[in-house]
């Protein structure tokens, strides 16, 4: 096929792996067509996307590399990917630009913050699961992605940032927004850029004016060795990136792996009598529904070669890691079965490379903390319908709402039980 024939993505994201498997038929790198009509390559397979990804002729700069970049403004509905990667941050710099930013916010994310935050990750858990058995109560069908798989990250998040209580709402709202990829008009995409100057401006001031233990307060101090700061601008979208990756795709973690526990009894079974682990569970989630399938956007520094396709310098590449994930070819012929015990860690659903995710560590200790308290806690737990929608979105990979019964809801927490008391 030739550039003239790309295929449109749905900007609904309703059925990811079946359009990756469309898109794999036609090669292992497919011209396609961003919503708003932005044209971009897809890498359809693991090894594909994998070599694009560490090859250093691939940059995730727009302003040195995307050849479209000048005439942004000339494409209105072109506006919402501007979000993406019309700022500067980690993931939008290439090269020293790139390595100077991660070097200054790195320090931030240390595994001994992580780990510290151990406590507080189990502690609302517990007080989410009684929230949920409240709600529950009764045979009452209960949104579980909405009142845990959301909640759990969203105040660690919140708590870990400083989030005011004020301005935890419009950060959910702002976030919701750039997530959804269906509205590419020019009014969506201004909305957009108003609100993170808005909201993300109005935290930034008041923890210059309230300085606290907390990640905003760190960035807006931080220093290298030289003396080297984050701009205003780098640090308004330094925090975009890092609150809004930060929540969002842990709740798609978790959520996915409620869903497919659910739908596979036997998984569930051989998880709860440890035949497989929940760490298996986890990576196996982030294989087969990974939180973000596809991400914008890399370009090509020079003409590249993928295979008998030639993908010319200053073109646009998305990141396809719903696709490498589901890919035949490296993970075998039952590549879209979730299978716990596959193994197959070398998913790349946190990115590699250089630019991997410094909070995945964070992003697995809440699943692994969340999902067995709520499949102990609930062990009668299942979806109250079979059939869920997609959130509106091909860069997110996850469900509206997760309506589940809880069965016969404990009255008390499996922490809380001594030996007298009933099981």
């Amino acid at each position: 096929m030739t550039v003239t024939d790309r295929i449109a993505l749905d900007p609904f994201g309703a059925d990811i792996p079946g359009e990756s498997a469309r898109l794999r038929a036609l090669g292992p790198i497919v011209p396609v067509e961003l919503p708003g009509g932005i044209p971009a390559w897809a890498p359809t397979r693991y090894d594909t996307l994998k070599e694009l990804i560490l090859d250093p002729r691939v940059s995730k700069d727009p302003r040195q590399h995307w050849r479209l970049w000048p005439e942004i403004g000339e494409h209105p509905s072109w506006g919402w990917v501007l979000g993406w990667v019309g700022v500067i941050n980690m993931l939008s710099t290439y090269g020293a630009d790139h390595t100077r930013l991660r070097k200054l916010v790195a320090p931030s994310f240390t595994q001994r913050r992580t780990e510290a935050l151990r406590g507080r990750v189990e502690a609302i858990t517990a007080e989410l699961l009684d929230e949920l058995a409240a709600a529950g109560a009764g045979g009452a069908a209960v949104d579980v992605k909405a009142l845990f798989a959301n909640e759990l990250p969203m105040r660690i998040i919140f708590e870990l940032f400083g989030v005011p209580e004020e301005l935890r709402e419009a950060n959910v709202r702002l976030v919701a927004a750039i997530m959804d990829t269906t509205d590419p008009s020019p009014e969506h995409a201004a909305f957009v850029q108003e609100q993170i100057g808005t909201v993300l401006g109005a935290l930034i001031a008041h923890k210059r004016e309230h300085p606290g233990d907390d990640m905003t307060t760190e960035l807006i101090r931080v220093r290298d060795e030289d003396g080297d700061r984050l701009s205003d601008e780098e640090l308004l979208y330094t925090l975009l990136l890092v609150i809004g990756a930060g929540f969002e795709t842990t709740v798609n973690l978790i959520g996915n792996a409620v869903v497919a526990l659910l739908r596979d009894p036997a998984q569930l079974a051989a998880v709860r009598e440890g035949k497989t682990t929940w760490q298996g569970v986890v990576e196996e989630t982030l294989r087969v529904h990974p939180s973000i399938a596809s991400l914008p956007l890399r370009f090509a520094v020079t003409d590249l070669t993928v295979g008998d396709v030639t993908i010319p310098a200053g073109d646009a590449i998305i990141t396809t890691y719903a696709a490498a994930g589901l890919d035949p070819a490296h993970y075998g012929d039952d590549a879209g079965v979730f299978d716990a015990a596959r193994g197959a860690d070398d998913h790349m659903a946190f990115g590699i490379g250089v630019h991997r995710c410094i909070g995945a560590p964070l992003a697995r200790m809440e699943a692994l903390t969340a999902l067995p308290a709520l499949f102990d806690r609930f062990p009668e737990l299942r979806l109250a319908r079979e059939e869920l929608e997609q959130v509106p979105s091909f860069i997110a990979f996850g469900w509206r709402e997760i309506p589940v019964r809880l069965g016969g809801v404990p009255s008390i927490r499996p922490d809380q039980r001594d030996a007298g008391s009933p099981a």
